[in-house]
């Protein structure tokens, strides 16, 4: 008898203790599972109106809809440039800050590096260190040295550098070394869908129980290429685009322009600023474009008009393919359950890219107009070609804003941004006014991981965290208002409230407007109010010494 009691009492211990571990490990992995996953992806050079739910043409199916399920900002920022506004994305700091104040050449100066210096610590290195899985795919941009494994990255592919063909494998990295790549046929090889192939194997590794019977939430970076130049595309779907822009940019411009106002992305008050000028560069200087405007199409030869107009439906062509992948991406996240508890988020490095002039250029070497016709327009967009879009197109993409990349005007600086998040995100397809910095991210990331923000990595003490976290502005609460500030080739920028001061470097001298009457950058009150030219003057001054600017 006692050996029958003793068994049941063993059995029910051991019952017990069963349901007791179970419930721990569901309990852990419901609590790893109440963190969203974060998706962030990156396009290279998209303009801001170039977004169908911006008041684009271009199809934009996936991308529409995640704006219809959740938040469009009309006011965030970059930093102008690749380089510089991945630094920030990555660190929540200033890119000067973070090592990248100009591009990924190396430099002793301080600010300058070259490459993510130990004064930072990434969006990767802080979530896998509370506990997420970090996958990047896509484009690094951040010096080799020490590049995304050693920044916090679980898995990485991608191009390492700035721009390259899009056709051609030996140009990506595969990170760990040593782990397989993914075999093409001849012909079937372009990055925006191998970016996306890859990001889709990381997301199935992610989905991998680990020792401890939890599946922790994820990290995906996916930073594509398109549609920065070269342009390149497939065939399919450049064809799409054959027709649409033979009508050319000041057409194409002005029916966007209309489309922001019936969406309400821009005011009804606001006007459209005037054709877009080509500030002086040392490229355009030799074409002879410098600080000139943008031509009327209807004076620009039969020839020329249909190599401009195909120029832009490759660049189209590129946006229309990253939506369909990003598509791949949204399904594949519903397929398997993640899509409720998934902050995605989308947005731009810069504004559309003017490289060099309204003609655009057609080899790496430099600034040189070649014109293609006839059976030369067919092969263009193809392996082996190598075009820009021109300040024409950028100027069509940037819509309603001035002037473009490198610049510190709202053409240069203002991104499209779209926030998914169903189960954190009640608000559906609002646009969101508040004003945002991609210095935001850091902060944000940080509270949804319920974790903290270091004060040394490495043993090393790292800068804190310039911006602040966007939940506030998800939930639709009016924060309170701030001061950001820009620098990059030595154009400048300093934006406080409303008020706006900014410099052309090769003009020499500040402008000041109210953004709140004066958006579109219009009406320069440099003149009539010259102690808020001095006083923001100085604020700036004083941020960039603060932040290796001027070391």
């Amino acid at each position: 008898m006692k050996t029958v009691v003793s068994f049941f009492c063993c059995m029910f211990i051991l019952f017990s203790t069963s349901i007791i571990i179970t419930l721990i490990i569901t309990v852990s992995t419901i609590a790893a599972e109440t963190r969203p996953n974060i998706v962030l992806i990156l396009a290279d050079d998209l303009g801001y109106s170039d977004l169908g739910c911006y008041g684009g043409e271009i199809k934009t199916p996936n991308l529409d809809a995640l704006a219809a399920g959740g938040l469009r900002f009309t006011q965030f920022y970059n930093t102008t440039r690749c380089c510089p506004s991945r630094a920030s994305i990555n660190t929540g700091l200033y890119p000067h800050q973070a090592g990248i104040g100009l591009m990924d050449g190396h430099s002793e100066r301080r600010g300058y590096e070259g490459y993510l210096t130990d004064r930072c610590v990434t969006l990767a290195e802080v979530l896998k260190k509370a506990g997420y899985r970090t996958y990047m795919s896509g484009k690094w941009h951040m010096g080799n040295r020490p590049g995304p494994f050693r920044r916090g990255f679980d898995e990485y592919f991608g191009l390492i550098g700035g721009f390259t063909s899009f056709f051609k494998p030996e140009v990506h990295t595969r990170l760990p070394a040593g782990k397989q790549l993914r075999q093409y046929k001849t012909g079937e090889y372009y990055a925006t869908d191998v970016f996306t192939d890859y990001a889709l194997d990381f997301l199935a590794e992610s989905r991998k129980v680990n020792e401890n019977g939890e599946r922790p939430p994820f990290y995906l970076y996916l930073a594509y290429t398109a549609p920065h130049f070269p342009l390149h595309a497939p065939k399919q779907d450049i064809e799409k685009y054959a027709d649409v822009y033979t009508k050319g940019w000041d057409a194409i411009r002005k029916e966007r322009f209309m489309r922001q106002q019936q969406l309400g992305v821009i005011d009804d008050s606001v006007q459209l600023t005037p054709r877009g000028e080509v500030p002086k560069n040392w490229a355009n200087e030799k074409t002879g474009w410098a600080d000139k405007t943008n031509p009327d199409w209807e004076t620009i030869d039969v020839d020329r008009q249909a190599d401009l107009s195909r120029r832009m439906a490759i660049f189209a062509a590129m946006i229309d393919r990253m939506d369909w992948n990003i598509g791949r991406v949204i399904t594949n996240l519903k397929e398997h359950g993640d899509f409720e508890n998934t902050l995605i988020l989308f947005l731009s490095d810069n504004g559309a890219c003017a490289e060099w002039d309204p003609w655009g250029f057609d080899v790496s070497s430099g600034p040189q107009n070649i014109l293609h016709k006839g059976e030369e327009l067919e092969k263009m967009g193809g392996p082996g070609t190598y075009h820009s879009t021109g300040s024409g197109w950028a100027n069509t993409s940037n819509t309603p804003w001035r002037l473009y990349k490198h610049y510190i005007h709202e053409g240069g600086i203002r991104t499209p941004l779209i926030a998914h998040w169903s189960k954190g995100i009640s608000r559906k397809g609002e646009f969101e006014k508040s004003v945002g910095h991609i210095i935001d991210f850091m902060p944000t990331f940080v509270e949804l991981a319920d974790t903290e923000y270091p004060k040394k990595w490495n043993e090393k003490p790292v800068l804190p965290m310039e911006g602040r976290s966007l939940l506030g502005a998800f939930r639709g609460e009016q924060p309170h208002g701030r001061t950001l500030f820009w620098e990059h080739e030595k154009n400048r920028g300093v934006r406080e409230e409303d008020m706006k001061l900014v410099w052309i470097n090769s003009r020499n001298a500040w402008e000041l407007y109210d953004l709140k009457t004066d958006p579109m950058e219009l009406n320069d009150l440099a003149e009539k109010q010259p102690e808020t030219v001095k006083r923001l003057a100085e604020t700036w001054e004083q941020w960039a010494k603060r932040t290796y600017v001027l070391e």
